[in-house]
């Protein structure tokens, strides 16, 4: 899953950090794995490979194994097999393009091995995925993208914030609790979205609800894409990103916010149904670092610093500062294209499963 690119980012680090920074070489440090993280290394291989479980490593092999500040995992003289794995993606139970069946099936083309579902503000497509996925035998990974709202003292700093949400095989605990947050969202997404369409009406652009509800399909509340492929289906604009820069975006002309919860709220509850909190694409951010200063006190676990054109060094750098977890994914639609995103398009060890397991 990771790209090491070198991608600049408009992030404000602290200068005397990065002197630091540069002084260690672009390898990163490396250290040898502790015992907690060599169980759930055992435990991971275990769960990737369930029906190859004689070949899994020895514990005298698991000694040998190093850790560089990438979490990728490397072997001191033993050729270690690597899992092809995605851990941000999306169905048509959100706004995805693709079944929840259909997105398994072409993970399994693409060689991915572990999935995990992160469609937004509901957990409704877990069980498809995981019925598919028994045929293919690849390993799903229960998640949800949180929709939440950061909001400071100093109104202006306001900002909408997504929270990735990553439970074990048997799910959240406190479920009801997790389904109440969750159905709120939802809730809230139907008046937004509605809201947006009058937004537009008044711009002089006459979308149907009708339109931008049979595109989100059957209980699916709907969310900024399907307006936004309902006005491209209507020759409102070119595209889907035409629609976004011009009208959608974050405060634009027919942009509307949800009853989203506060950030901290939902990093909290995340926690105490026995999820992994990672904060979502982050340099969306117009003012990341309180954000992550916030988040990290609430109990916040990790953060995205890959993307599918690799890593951002300055979101990087940030995860080493507040002591984060750094994964990534590629934010799957479903969309095939040129410069879209692909799913699964990296190979990973099982040291970075490893490491979210031993942090759960």
């Amino acid at each position: 899953m990771v790209g090491l690119g070198d991608n600049s980012s408009g992030c404000n680090v602290n200068p005397k950090a990065k002197d630091k920074k540069k002084k260690k070489k672009r390898g990163g440090s490396k250290r040898k794995m502790t015992v907690e993280q060599t169980l759930a290394f055992k435990s991971v291989t275990e769960w990737v490979y369930l029906d190859r479980r004689n070949s899994s490593p020895t514990s005298s092999a698991l000694s040998s194994w190093v850790v560089d500040d990438l979490a990728v995992q490397k072997s001191l003289g033993i050729g270690i097999e690597k899992v092809v794995f995605e851990l941000h993606s999306h169905s048509n139970h959100s706004d995805g393009f693709l079944s929840a069946s259909k997105l398994v099936e072409r993970a399994h083309g693409n060689g991915v091995k572990v999935l995990a579902l992160t469609d937004h503000d509901t957990m409704s497509g877990i069980p498809e995925a995981i019925e598919t996925a028994h045929r293919f035998g690849i390993k799903i990974i229960p998640g949800v993208e949180i929709s939440t709202m950061f909001s400071p003292r100093n109104s202006e700093m306001e900002e909408p914030v997504h929270i990735l949400a990553y439970y074990s095989s048997c799910g959240p605990t406190r479920y009801e609790e997790l389904e109440k947050l969750l159905g709120n969202i939802r809730e809230g997404r139907y008046l937004r979205a509605k809201d947006m369409v009058l937004k537009l009406n008044k711009l002089k652009l006459p979308l149907k609800w009708e339109h931008v509800t049979k595109i989100a399909g059957k209980g699916v509340a709907p969310g900024r894409l399907h307006v936004a492929r309902a006005m491209v289906e209507a020759g409102y604009v070119e595209n889907l990103k035409q629609a976004f820069t011009r009208y959608l975006y974050d405060g634009g002309p027919a942009y509307s916010m949800g009853s989203e919860p506060l950030a901290e709220e939902a990093v909290q509850l995340i926690c105490e149904t026995g999820g992994l909190a990672v904060l979502a694409h982050p340099w969306a951010l117009k003012n990341p670092i309180p954000i992550i200063r916030r988040l990290k006190e609430a109990g916040l676990h990790g953060m995205e610093v890959y993307r599918s054109d690799g890593r951002l060094e300055a979101y990087s750098d940030l995860a080493d500062t507040y002591d984060l977890l750094k994964l990534g994914g590629s934010d799957y639609h479903g969309r095939g294209g040129h410069g879209l995103p692909c799913l699964g398009g990296w190979a990973v060890s099982r040291e970075v499963l490893a490491l979210v397991v031993a942090r759960t």
